[in-house]
Protein backbone atom coordinates (compact mmCIF):
# COMPACT_ATOMS: atom_id res chain seq x y z
CA UNK A 1 0.00 0.00 0.00
CA UNK A 2 2.75 2.44 0.98
CA UNK A 3 4.74 1.63 -2.16
CA UNK A 4 1.74 2.45 -4.35
CA UNK A 5 1.26 5.81 -2.64
CA UNK A 6 4.99 6.59 -2.94
CA UNK A 7 5.06 5.79 -6.67
CA UNK A 8 1.86 7.75 -7.33
CA UNK A 9 3.02 10.78 -5.34
CA UNK A 10 6.49 10.73 -6.92
CA UNK A 11 5.10 10.51 -10.44
CA UNK A 12 2.50 13.20 -9.73
CA UNK A 13 5.17 15.45 -8.27
CA UNK A 14 7.43 14.93 -11.27
CA UNK A 15 4.64 15.55 -13.78
CA UNK A 16 3.46 18.68 -11.98
CA UNK A 17 7.03 19.96 -11.74
CA UNK A 18 7.55 19.46 -15.47
CA UNK A 19 4.15 21.01 -16.14
CA UNK A 20 5.19 24.04 -14.12
CA UNK A 21 7.99 24.60 -16.60
CA UNK A 22 5.46 24.71 -19.42
CA UNK A 23 3.38 27.16 -17.42
CA UNK A 24 6.40 29.46 -17.39
CA UNK A 25 5.83 30.09 -21.09
CA UNK A 26 2.58 31.89 -20.34
CA UNK A 27 2.69 32.81 -16.66
CA UNK A 28 2.75 36.46 -15.77
CA UNK A 29 5.73 37.60 -13.73
CA UNK A 30 3.33 39.05 -11.15
CA UNK A 31 1.90 35.59 -10.48
CA UNK A 32 5.17 34.05 -9.31
CA UNK A 33 5.22 35.85 -5.91
CA UNK A 34 1.67 34.59 -5.34
CA UNK A 35 2.76 31.00 -5.97
CA UNK A 36 5.74 31.51 -3.70
CA UNK A 37 3.60 32.89 -0.86
CA UNK A 38 1.26 29.90 -1.02
CA UNK A 39 4.24 27.52 -1.09
CA UNK A 40 5.66 29.13 2.06
CA UNK A 41 2.41 28.51 3.90
CA UNK A 42 2.19 24.92 2.71
CA UNK A 43 5.79 24.18 3.71
CA UNK A 44 5.54 25.75 7.17
CA UNK A 45 2.11 24.25 7.78
CA UNK A 46 3.30 20.76 6.85
CA UNK A 47 6.45 21.08 8.97
CA UNK A 48 4.85 22.44 12.16
CA UNK A 49 1.36 20.94 12.03
CA UNK A 50 2.19 17.43 10.84
CA UNK A 51 5.81 16.35 10.37
CA UNK A 52 7.36 17.64 13.61
CA UNK A 53 4.49 16.50 15.90
CA UNK A 54 4.61 13.07 14.26
CA UNK A 55 8.39 12.82 14.64
CA UNK A 56 8.07 13.69 18.34
CA UNK A 57 5.30 11.13 18.80
CA UNK A 58 7.11 8.10 17.36
CA UNK A 59 10.48 8.61 19.02
CA UNK A 60 12.58 10.66 21.39
CA UNK A 61 11.75 14.36 20.82
CA UNK A 62 15.36 15.44 21.35
CA UNK A 63 16.49 13.10 18.57
CA UNK A 64 14.06 14.64 16.11
CA UNK A 65 14.89 18.15 17.32
CA UNK A 66 18.61 17.52 16.85
CA UNK A 67 17.90 16.21 13.35
CA UNK A 68 15.96 19.39 12.54
CA UNK A 69 18.85 21.60 13.66
CA UNK A 70 21.40 19.43 11.89
CA UNK A 71 19.24 19.28 8.79
CA UNK A 72 18.95 23.06 8.56
CA UNK A 73 22.74 23.41 8.83
CA UNK A 74 23.21 20.61 6.31
CA UNK A 75 20.88 22.18 3.77
CA UNK A 76 22.69 25.49 4.19
CA UNK A 77 26.03 23.85 3.44
CA UNK A 78 24.60 21.83 0.56
CA UNK A 79 23.06 24.92 -0.97
CA UNK A 80 26.40 26.67 -0.74
CA UNK A 81 28.23 23.79 -2.39
CA UNK A 82 25.78 23.26 -5.24
CA UNK A 83 24.87 26.93 -5.77
CA UNK A 84 21.20 26.03 -5.58
CA UNK A 85 20.15 29.61 -5.15
CA UNK A 86 18.80 30.75 -8.49
CA UNK A 87 19.80 34.34 -7.84
CA UNK A 88 23.45 33.34 -8.14
CA UNK A 89 22.85 31.71 -11.50
CA UNK A 90 20.69 34.57 -12.77
CA UNK A 91 23.73 36.83 -12.53
CA UNK A 92 25.38 34.63 -15.19
CA UNK A 93 22.55 34.74 -17.71
CA UNK A 94 24.89 34.84 -20.71
CA UNK A 95 27.40 32.18 -19.68
CA UNK A 96 26.90 29.85 -22.68
CA UNK A 97 24.83 27.39 -20.64
CA UNK A 98 26.99 26.97 -17.51
CA UNK A 99 24.39 28.36 -15.11
CA UNK A 100 21.69 26.30 -16.81
CA UNK A 101 23.74 23.13 -16.41
CA UNK A 102 24.27 23.90 -12.72
CA UNK A 103 20.53 24.38 -12.30
CA UNK A 104 19.83 20.98 -13.90
CA UNK A 105 22.37 19.22 -11.66
CA UNK A 106 21.14 20.91 -8.51
CA UNK A 107 17.47 20.38 -9.37
CA UNK A 108 18.02 16.68 -10.14
CA UNK A 109 19.65 16.13 -6.74
CA UNK A 110 16.89 18.17 -5.10
CA UNK A 111 14.17 16.07 -6.77
CA UNK A 112 15.94 12.85 -5.78
CA UNK A 113 16.01 13.96 -2.14
CA UNK A 114 12.35 14.99 -2.39
CA UNK A 115 11.54 11.42 -3.45
CA UNK A 116 13.32 10.02 -0.40
CA UNK A 117 11.48 12.46 1.88
CA UNK A 118 8.14 11.43 0.33
CA UNK A 119 8.97 7.76 0.94
CA UNK A 120 9.93 8.42 4.57
CA UNK A 121 6.64 10.20 5.17
CA UNK A 122 4.39 7.57 3.52
CA UNK A 123 6.10 4.78 5.47
CA UNK A 124 4.74 6.51 8.59
CA UNK A 125 1.19 6.86 7.29
CA UNK A 126 -0.97 8.00 4.40
CA UNK A 127 -1.92 11.30 6.04
CA UNK A 128 1.68 12.30 6.71
CA UNK A 129 2.70 11.21 3.22
CA UNK A 130 -0.04 13.16 1.44
CA UNK A 131 0.66 16.34 3.41
CA UNK A 132 4.41 16.03 2.81
CA UNK A 133 3.91 15.44 -0.93
CA UNK A 134 1.50 18.38 -1.10
CA UNK A 135 4.03 20.70 0.53
CA UNK A 136 6.85 19.51 -1.73
CA UNK A 137 4.79 19.97 -4.90
CA UNK A 138 3.63 23.41 -3.72
CA UNK A 139 7.18 24.71 -3.45
CA UNK A 140 8.36 22.89 -6.58
CA UNK A 141 5.95 24.76 -8.87
CA UNK A 142 7.37 28.29 -8.41
CA UNK A 143 10.89 26.83 -8.26
CA UNK A 144 10.47 24.99 -11.56
CA UNK A 145 9.13 28.16 -13.21
CA UNK A 146 12.34 29.90 -12.13
CA UNK A 147 14.48 27.00 -13.32
CA UNK A 148 12.88 27.06 -16.75
CA UNK A 149 13.43 30.78 -17.17
CA UNK A 150 17.08 30.41 -16.19
CA UNK A 151 17.55 27.64 -18.78
CA UNK A 152 16.10 29.90 -21.46
CA UNK A 153 18.39 32.73 -20.38
CA UNK A 154 21.35 30.36 -20.54
CA UNK A 155 20.80 29.74 -24.25
CA UNK A 156 18.67 26.57 -24.26
CA UNK A 157 15.70 26.38 -26.62
CA UNK A 158 12.19 25.94 -25.18
CA UNK A 159 12.13 22.27 -26.26
CA UNK A 160 15.56 21.58 -24.76
CA UNK A 161 14.58 23.28 -21.51
CA UNK A 162 11.37 21.24 -21.25
CA UNK A 163 13.21 17.94 -21.93
CA UNK A 164 15.88 18.72 -19.34
CA UNK A 165 13.21 19.63 -16.81
CA UNK A 166 11.34 16.36 -17.45
CA UNK A 167 14.51 14.28 -17.06
CA UNK A 168 15.33 16.10 -13.83
CA UNK A 169 11.82 15.49 -12.52
CA UNK A 170 12.21 11.72 -13.03
CA UNK A 171 14.70 11.73 -10.16
CA UNK A 172 11.77 12.11 -7.74
CA UNK A 173 10.54 8.60 -8.59
CA UNK A 174 14.06 7.16 -8.30
CA UNK A 175 14.44 8.72 -4.87
CA UNK A 176 11.02 7.47 -3.78
CA UNK A 177 11.77 3.86 -4.76
CA UNK A 178 15.20 3.89 -3.14
CA UNK A 179 13.73 5.45 -0.02
CA UNK A 180 11.01 2.79 0.24
CA UNK A 181 13.35 -0.19 0.08
CA UNK A 182 16.20 1.35 2.12
CA UNK A 183 14.11 2.88 4.89
CA UNK A 184 12.27 -0.37 5.58
CA UNK A 185 15.45 -1.71 7.21
CA UNK A 186 16.23 1.56 9.00
CA UNK A 187 13.08 1.99 11.10
CA UNK A 188 14.96 3.26 14.15
CA UNK A 189 16.10 6.24 12.09
CA UNK A 190 12.59 7.34 11.21
CA UNK A 191 12.26 10.13 13.85
CA UNK A 192 15.58 11.58 12.68
CA UNK A 193 14.60 11.26 9.02
CA UNK A 194 11.32 13.04 9.66
CA UNK A 195 13.36 15.73 11.41
CA UNK A 196 15.33 16.14 8.19
CA UNK A 197 12.04 16.31 6.25
CA UNK A 198 10.89 19.14 8.52
CA UNK A 199 14.28 20.85 8.26
CA UNK A 200 14.09 20.87 4.47
CA UNK A 201 10.65 22.46 4.54
CA UNK A 202 11.61 25.10 7.11
CA UNK A 203 14.88 25.94 5.36
CA UNK A 204 13.37 26.34 1.91
CA UNK A 205 10.53 28.48 3.27
CA UNK A 206 12.57 30.70 5.60
CA UNK A 207 15.95 30.93 3.85
CA UNK A 208 15.03 30.73 0.16
CA UNK A 209 11.46 31.91 -0.32
CA UNK A 210 10.60 34.45 2.38
CA UNK A 211 13.51 36.85 1.61
CA UNK A 212 12.20 37.26 -1.92
CA UNK A 213 8.86 38.52 -0.60
CA UNK A 214 10.54 41.49 1.07
CA UNK A 215 11.32 42.96 -2.34
CA UNK A 216 7.70 44.14 -2.39
CA UNK A 217 7.20 46.10 0.83
CA UNK A 218 4.04 48.02 -0.05
CA UNK A 219 0.99 47.37 2.14
CA UNK A 220 -1.18 45.82 -0.58
CA UNK A 221 1.51 43.30 -1.53
CA UNK A 222 2.20 42.48 2.11
CA UNK A 223 -1.48 41.80 2.84
CA UNK A 224 -1.72 39.56 -0.21
CA UNK A 225 1.40 37.65 0.86
CA UNK A 226 0.05 37.12 4.38
CA UNK A 227 -3.30 35.94 3.02
CA UNK A 228 -1.67 33.46 0.63
CA UNK A 229 0.68 32.12 3.32
CA UNK A 230 -2.35 31.64 5.56
CA UNK A 231 -4.13 29.89 2.67
CA UNK A 232 -1.21 27.49 2.29
CA UNK A 233 -1.32 26.68 6.00
CA UNK A 234 -5.10 26.32 5.80
CA UNK A 235 -4.87 23.81 2.96
CA UNK A 236 -2.52 21.66 5.03
CA UNK A 237 -4.87 21.88 8.02
CA UNK A 238 -7.81 20.92 5.81
CA UNK A 239 -5.99 17.90 4.43
CA UNK A 240 -5.21 16.81 8.02
CA UNK A 241 -8.90 16.94 8.85
CA UNK A 242 -9.98 15.13 5.68
CA UNK A 243 -7.41 12.36 6.07
CA UNK A 244 -7.47 12.20 9.86
CA UNK A 245 -9.06 8.77 9.91
CA UNK A 246 -6.36 7.26 7.63
CA UNK A 247 -3.39 8.11 9.88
Amino acid sequence: MALGWIVAASIAGGVLSAGAAAIALAVRASWVPMLVSFAIGALLGAAFLEVIPHAFAIGEPHVAATAILGGILGFFLLEKLLLWRHSHDAQEAHDHGRSGAMIVVGDTIHNFLDGILIAAAFLQGTQLGVITALAIVAHEIPQEVGDFLILLHSGYSKVQALVLNLVSSAATLAGGLLGYFALQVLERWEPALLGVVAASMIYVAVADLIPGLHKRAELRATLAQVALIALGIGVVAAVRVLLGTTH
